[in-house]
């Protein structure tokens, strides 16, 4: 198995949503499109957002915890047809193990909340992986949210080049989140 960390939330040209996976030791980038709700949900995790009521994460997260569970690490486990398998690994009172299969998305959801180890089974990776060029957003895939120290950057081109194609709108979302990276900084 391969820890990964990640990277990043996109939207494609299509809007569909995705999520980025980069293996801590290596320069392999797994992507994985997945559902608009779930980005969202990983997205507020990763920005330490905390709604004013539990989200269905956040519940199945106090449902674990009522019920003297917790979640050890998730594992993406499979790719079959396009479609990635995992499984969330949990600990009941601190001995059996249980394996609980799930979407990769929520898996991570669940993972990123926690900031427990996720991992891809190699053969996933040697399957579906890519060696990160670092052009993703050049290449019709832009970043909602990136968990690197240059994301402030990044926007300020994004912002840049938002301006020079007069997608006015999109630059004022730009802007919207530049100002509140560097307020929180």
């Amino acid at each position: 198995m391969i820890e990964v960390s990640v990277k990043g939330i996109f939207l494609t040209q299509t809007q569909a949503s995705g999520i980025i996976l980069k293996e801590q030791k290596g320069n392999r980038t797994l992507p994985i499109v997945i559902g608009e709700y779930e980005a969202q949900s990983i997205a507020m995790a990763l920005e330490n957002i905390k709604p004013a009521r539990p989200i269905t994460h956040d519940l199945a997260l106090n449902l674990l915890e009522a019920l003297s569970a917790s979640i050890e690490k998730v594992v993406i486990t499979d790719l079959k047809d396009n479609t990635y398998y995992a499984e969330i690994h949990l600990r009941k009172n601190g001995a059996e193990e249980i394996l609980v299969d799930a979407r990769p998305s929520d898996a991570i959801a669940l993972a990123v909340r926690l900031g427990i180890s996720i991992f891809v089974e190699e053969a996933v990776m040697d399957q579906a992986a890519y060696v990160s060029d670092e052009k993703e957003s050049e290449s019709g895939t832009n970043f909602l949210f990136q968990s690197d120290s240059d994301e402030l950057d990044k926007l300020k081109e994004q912002l840049k080049k938002a301006v020079e194609n007069e997608e006015y709108e999109k630059a004022a979302e730009i802007r919207d989140k530049i100002k509140k990276l560097e307020s929180s900084s």
